[in-house]
């Protein structure tokens, strides 16, 4: 009984005096709503957070291993969400949002060594989002990621029929998402993929190689279907609605 207890804490906080600390602050404050708890959180959760300049927590948020969190000016962290940064930890950069339901999760419990999850400035992570951060992931700026993507920087070894597939290892490579990328809902990008700039990743794509800058890919496995160089900014024939100043 006690090896488990020890092995929970040891997954939940750096130390047991961080999970203490931690876990007072949740109880005491992470339930507040409205503004004020927002403001609250974000005066009170410098505690435990790495936190450069103002961010916005609502209520609800569940993050362990705040510690190995870090949360830059003016970014968003929606009801709902849940960020593990066991080591090498979340950072998330200026401006960017992150919505309900998102969950972020490194779970490095094995000393892999490029762990850990990047998100770059003004950029929004979708609905539902998941991403598995064990291989990193870096993301970009102005990055959106729709309801229900999946970035998943690991993957399981499987090779050997005699054995288990759990006893048999796994791979982290990594995945790179550049600037200014659009990932449709319900899109999965699998580990050891960089999607380039300015590229559009359609809805329900499985991505399972490197997506050139500027070029949209559909299907499973995706593959690449228009280049947007090649429009000349004619676009489609809808009506386009552009985003309102201070939206």
């Amino acid at each position: 009984m006690l090896k488990k207890l020890r092995l929970y804490l040891h997954r939940q906080a750096s130390s047991l005096g961080r999970y203490i600390l931690e876990q007072t602050l949740y109880a005491l404050l992470g339930w507040i709503p409205t503004i004020i708890g927002v403001g609250v959180r974000g005066v009170l959760y410098r505690l435990i957070l790495n936190m450069n300049g103002w961010a916005a927590i609502e209520s609800g948020v569940r993050l362990r291993f705040a510690d190995q969190i870090t949360l830059e000016n003016n970014c968003y962290l929606d009801q709902g969400t849940y960020l593990h940064a066991t080591p090498q930890g979340i950072h998330i950069g200026k401006g960017t949002i992150v919505m309900h339901g998102a969950v972020l999760h490194v779970y490095n419990f094995r000393d892999l060594p490029d762990a850990g999850i990047s998100v770059g400035d003004d950029s929004l992570i979708g609905e539902y989002t998941v991403i598995r951060g064990q291989g990193g992931v870096t993301i970009g700026d102005r990055v959106y990621t729709s309801p229900f993507t999946q970035i998943l920087a690991i993957n399981h070894v499987y090779s050997d029929p005699t054995r288990p597939f759990i006893d048999q290892g796994i791979t982290a490579q990594g995945i790179v998402v550049e600037d200014d990328v659009w990932i449709g809902a319900g899109a999965i990008l699998t580990d050891g993929i960089r999607v380039g700039r300015g590229s559009v990743v359609a809805a329900g794509a499985v991505v399972t190689d490197d997506v050139p800058p500027h070029k949209v890919v559909a299907g499973v496995p995706a593959r690449i279907i228009q280049d947007i160089e090649k429009m000349g900014g004619r676009g489609m024939n809808i009506p386009i609605y552009h985003r309102k100043e201070g939206e």
